[in-house]
């Protein structure tokens, strides 16, 4: 692949990563969000906005870690994934977890733009996996549950 391919190619994917052209930016679906709502479950809803944003948090970071290092420890799918039903959240817990996200996606990014990572060769500990299949998985997951973010924001009449 051509350097400037290279280029276009990792930039389109983290533009998909960080949202905003067919869809809501994480940070816009969980900012402005009143605390007393981040863990009611809407109607219908299995999840409050505080389960979708940590399970956003812990599936990204689980991504992340499986494509940084051939030393990852798989969770258990679903019971490490989602995080308990609580009846309320600290403004500390809920911003340490916006930040881990975003954190995470920059490790994430930094990967991407290491030249000397190969975007397309299998992870030498995964099963096929290469990176632009796991920036695909991470756009794909986010978009899916911010989705969800901003649904239960609107039934919880918290939503533009």
């Amino acid at each position: 692949m051509q350097p400037d391919q290279r280029k276009k190619l990792t930039n389109e994917l983290v533009a998909l990563i960080e949202g905003g052209n067919a869809h809501v930016t994480f940070e816009e679906a969980s900012s402005g969000i009143p605390s007393n709502l981040r863990t009611v479950i809407p109607d219908g809803l299995p999840y409050s906005i505080w389960q979708l944003v940590e399970h956003v948090r812990i599936a990204q970071k689980d991504i992340v870690d499986f494509s940084v290092s051939r030393d990852y420890k798989s969770l258990v799918w679903p019971e490490d994934y989602w995080a308990k039903p609580t009846d309320q959240v600290s403004d500390e817990a809920w911003n340490a977890s916006i930040e881990e996200i975003q954190s995470d996606q920059k490790r994430f990014f930094a990967l991407l733009h290491n030249e000397t990572n190969d975007l397309f060769s299998p992870l030498p500990w995964g099963s096929g996996q290469n990176l632009v299949r796991e920036a695909m998985l991470i756009a794909d997951h986010n978009s899916y549950h911010i989705a969800e973010i901003v649904v239960a924001r609107r039934l919880l009449k918290c939503w533009k």
